[in-house]
């Protein structure tokens, strides 16, 4: 008994190890960007003061920042509160239509000096859906501009498909309407898109709790992006940690590969109850 335990401890432990070490990491790609964390955290309704522990507790190495929030009353500068090694990806939040969307871009990355651009475009105002077919129009021009565009999209397979041929470097589905906390509304249309769609899927907007992260992961997303449930908890610091942690637990989990799930009877976890009977026999 000892011996295999002391096997699994070791193999625990390698295993740990080679991950830290970057034995076989993990890694995903954007355009020419490559990440090791997959948890991309919002930035917009964070108070300035609390930004940077929330991105050192979380480990992200990408943050989402509106254009608006780069000089807030000329004074205090959003990125002098974020650490120099994360990459910044700015979004084109306000923008209506696909022109609005592309003027947004092109001053963002004059300011910012990054490639990476969210497409937000949401004409409606009540449930701030993202407009997929605008997104189109503005993703086609922007990567025909060198941008590595990552659209926020409402979960529809052959918007996404467009989205491809645009020249995507990702789809982010949302899970539920901005803000909400409601988690994977949408979750079988995500599926659906981490199926048939051969670029990175990122569920972006409405997961509230760590356990939904969680879940999205398990279902073969690529990364998890989340603002809200972060910025609105008691202790943001300690629940960005926890996002982490979930994060990374439902990548291991969908790497794993989880057993089936069975959809009638039983299947013994232990031949225990056999061997019983044949002693009372």
């Amino acid at each position: 008994m000892g011996t295999t335990d002391g096997t699994l401890k070791k193999t625990v432990e390698n295993t740990t190890q080679n991950q830290e070490q970057g034995g076989k990491q993990d890694v995903w790609k954007l355009g020419n960007h490559t990440f090791t964390s997959r948890f991309i955290l919002g930035s917009g309704k964070y108070s300035l003061e609390l930004i940077r522990a929330a991105v050192e507790r979380a480990q992200a190495q990408i943050v989402t920042l509106a254009l608006r929030r780069v000089n807030e009353g000329g004074m205090a500068n959003i990125l002098d509160y974020i650490p120099d090694n994360v990459t910044l990806l700015p979004n084109t939040s306000g923008a209506r239509n696909a022109e609005e969307a592309v003027r947004i871009a092109r001053l963002s990355r004059e300011v910012c000096g990054s490639d990476l651009v969210k497409i937000e475009i949401m004409r409606d105002t009540r449930y701030l859906l993202p407009d997929n077919q605008e997104t189109v129009k503005a993703t086609e021009i922007l990567a025909k501009e060198g941008f590595t565009v990552m659209p926020y999209m409402f979960p529809d397979l052959n918007t996404a498909r467009d989205l491809v041929e645009a020249g995507a470097a990702c789809v982010m589905p949302l899970g539920a309407p901005i803000g909400s906390n409601k988690g994977l509304c949408t979750k079988e249309f995500i599926q659906i898109l981490v199926d048939e769609i051969d670029l990175p899927v990122i569920v972006d907007a409405g997961i509230g709790r760590p356990s939904q992260a969680c879940e999205a992961m398990e279902m073969g997303v690529t990364a998890v992006m989340a603002n809200t449930a972060i910025a609105t908890a008691g202790n943001i610091p300690l629940m960005a940690d926890a996002f982490r942690k979930a994060i990374q637990a439902g990548r291991e989990a969908y790497l794993s590969v989880p057993g089936r799930v069975r959809e009638k009877g039983a299947s013994p976890s232990s031949p225990l109850t056999g061997y019983l009977r044949e002693q009372e026999g």
